[in-house]
This record gives structure tokens, sequence and C-alpha cells, in this order.
């Protein structure tokens, strides 16, 4: 009998003892991988056969180029960074005219002679007064070299001391193959790359004085009267900008923009041509942007990165319950296909410790967020199905 006792409560000691003791813990994993691709091919790019390229649209994809990183000289696209320079210095704000340059017998004596060399000019007298906002409009409309070499040696006293200033603006701009010799570009000397001017686009497009300039497809000037801008392309398909160049040694050069509604979102495409041929270099340079533009608004569509249903966290117990988490809304943007997104998972409280247990069918216990460029979208995740705590079998047979 009294063995009996003893069973019986050593019975209900181990009992006690296993029901008692905790339980290994559910384990919850993170199984969405860090980054995923859109899905679909882009279509192929009509790059120029001869000369570089390079195109990107703004914040959503680069696309890439053609000899994008090749040297080239640059002609009168080297005024953007005259420019960049003058207003560093003599900062306008828009409607602003700023300070007066006034034209030196010197500079007026100069121009027939510049004219005689096929420089790009505007007429100008000894004792003309130009606004620095006229100046910045005849270097970037007519693209007029004597008012770039006027407006270097106002600023900074000679034209070498300017120049020194263009390049430390270059750096500081990151535009590591870009070195300038003169500020107009009529030297050779003055070169770049096409990928180094799509990202002076930006810089250009970013303040407001410049990107009303390159807007305008005239301007009227005190003694040149009316002069138009060489960009023969502004205003078609979208273009909004920016500044053509075009000589011997370089051919025809265009750094352009455009910009248009897709989808809702107002988009801008940025691109550079260097070193375009043909009978007339400059209009061969035009056209290709502008095949260049519309393929690069036809490559974007909305693209789902993240569906609905994407598993993202397992749940697994020791004593077999399980269940999967995962998005309920599909995340898509406006982008290019093959663009990167990266993902990243913010599990909630609930995914951890002994909660596990208990985890109900439809709750919420992560979040994912889906970055893509400067595009993001965070969705909730939930689980598919209960995780219920171990059974008194499980509990009792457990070593």
């Amino acid at each position: 009998m009294a063995a009996l006792v003893v069973l019986a409560v050593l019975g209900a000691v181990f009992v006690g003892v296993q029901v008692a003791r905790a339980v290994p813990p559910a384990v919850a994993s993170v199984v969405l991988p860090a980054e995923v691709v859109a899905p679909g091919t882009m279509a192929p790019m009509p790059w120029p056969a001869l000369g570089a390229a390079d195109v990107e649209i703004q914040g959503v994809a680069d696309l890439g180029g053609v000899n994008a990183t090749v040297v080239r000289p640059l002609a009168s696209v080297t005024k953007l960074i005259t420019s960049l320079v003058l207003l560093k210095d003599h900062p306008l704000r828009p409607g602003q005219q700023g300070p007066v340059l006034t034209v030196s017998p010197a500079e007026a004596a100069a121009y027939p002679a510049e004219l005689a060399q096929s420089e790009s000019l505007v007429p100008v007298q000894a004792g003309e007064q130009l606004t620095e906002l006229q100046a910045l409009e005849a270097m970037l409309i007519p693209s007029a070299d004597n008012v770039a070499d006027m407006v270097a040696t106002w600023d900074a006293g000679s034209l070498p001391a300017f120049v020194q200033k263009m390049n430390a603006e270059a750096a500081a701009l990151h535009l590591d193959q870009t070195h300038l010799a003169d500020a107009s570009g009529l030297d050779p000397n003055s070169v770049g790359t096409a990928a180094d001017m799509v990202k002076l686009a930006a810089v250009v497009m970013a303040n407001p004085v410049l990107r009303q300039v390159v807007a305008m497809p005239q301007v009227d000037l005190p003694v040149a009267g009316t002069v138009y801008n060489y960009d023969r392309v502004l205003g078609t398909d979208g273009i909004i900008g920016v500044k053509t160049g075009s000589t011997v040694p370089a051919g025809g050069n265009f750094v352009f923009a455009a910009r248009r509604r897709v989808a809702g979102r107002e988009l801008t495409v940025l691109g550079a041509v260097l070193g375009a041929t043909g009978v007339q270099p400059l209009a061969s340079a035009l056209s290709d942007a502008q095949l260049l533009v519309n393929a690069a608004f036809a490559q974007l569509r909305q693209v789902t990165v993240l569906p609905s249903g994407t598993r993202v966290i397992d749940v697994r117990s020791p004593w077999g319950a399980s269940t999967t988490a995962s998005t309920t809304v599909p995340v898509s943007f406006l982008t290019v296909p093959g663009q990167t997104a990266r993902l990243s998972v913010q599990q909630m409280p609930v995914i951890e410790g002994p909660r596990l247990h208990q985890l109900a069918a439809g709750e919420r216990v992560a979040s994912v967020r889906v970055q893509l460029g400067p595009l993001s979208a965070t969705v909730p995740v939930v689980t598919g199905g209960a995780v219920k705590g171990p059974s008194l079998s499980y509990r009792l047979g457990r070593l």
C-alpha cells in the first residue's frame, strides 16, 4: 500500500514538474529577402552610334549610356559651370537683376576679331551695361563667348583666376572627369564626360534662376536686341533646357532636361549627348536627345515589386504548431524594369517570447518597408493561422 502511495506521489510530482517546466520557445524566422528586382526588361535605348551619351530619370533610375565616361571637349556646355560660379559668388533670387557689369573699351574693341574667328557672340559696345541676370541670359541663350569672358574677368579679376574657381566648383560637385581651361568652352581643353554632365544638369535645374533662364527661347539684350536660344528643340517632347555647345573639336553637344507628368507624378529626364557628328553636328545632338527623351519616358511603367501574400515570417514550435505571416497588400511603384528595391522587416513585440504561443489568425506581427530610390512604402504583415500552445501530451512526453 505504501508503495502505491509513493508511486502516486511520484507520479503527481512528475506531472506537476512536467506541466510547470518552461517549454522551449517557438521561433520566428524572417524569410523575406533583403532585395527584390522589379520584373521585366528595359527596352533598348536609341544610343547614338557615334559620340557619347548618358541618361537618367531623376529620382527613379539611371538608364545607362554609351561611352558615358569618355572625356570629350565640352564646347559651350562649359558655360553651365561658368554660370554656377558666377551665382555662387553673386547669388540671385528669381526676379532679381543683380549687380551691373559695364563693357570696357577693350572688350568692345575685341568683338570684330572674335567675330572673324567664328565665335559664338553677341554684339557689345563700350559703356554698355548688363545686369548679372542679363549676362547669364547672354551666356546661356545665344551662348555668348565674349560675355562669358567678361563675366570671368569681372568676377575674379582675370580669366585664369576664374578658371581656378571653375575647377574647384567641378571638384566640389564630384565632376571627377571634368577639367576646365576657359570660361566659354572655346578651348578644346575644357573637357568632361556625358556622365558628369548629367550630374551637372541636376545641379543647374535645381537652381531656380538657371532653371528659368535655360527655359527661355529668346531674350532681349541692351545692344544685341532680340537673340535666340540655340536649343531648337526647347518646348518639344517636354524639353525644358539645358545647354547646347558645338565646335569643330567637340562636335555637337547637348545637355538636356525634359519634364512630363506620368501617372500623376512630375518626372524629369536628364541627359547628355557629346560629340555628335554629321553635316550639322549640333542638329544631330538635338535629334539624338529627342529620341533618348522619348525612349526614357517610354521605359516607365507601374511595377509590383512586392505582391500581396508574400511570405515574410515563418513561426515554428518544437511541439509542431506553426504558421506563416505574409503581406496583405501589394506594393507597386512607377519605375523601370530591373530596378532593385530594398526590403526591411520591422517585427512587433507580439512576435517575441512566450507571446508566440498565443498568436491568433490574422494578427499583425510585423511590417515591411519597401525602398526604391526616393520612393518608399510600408505594408502590414499578418499571420495566416493561429499558433496554439503545447498540448498536455507534449508536456508530459518530453524529456
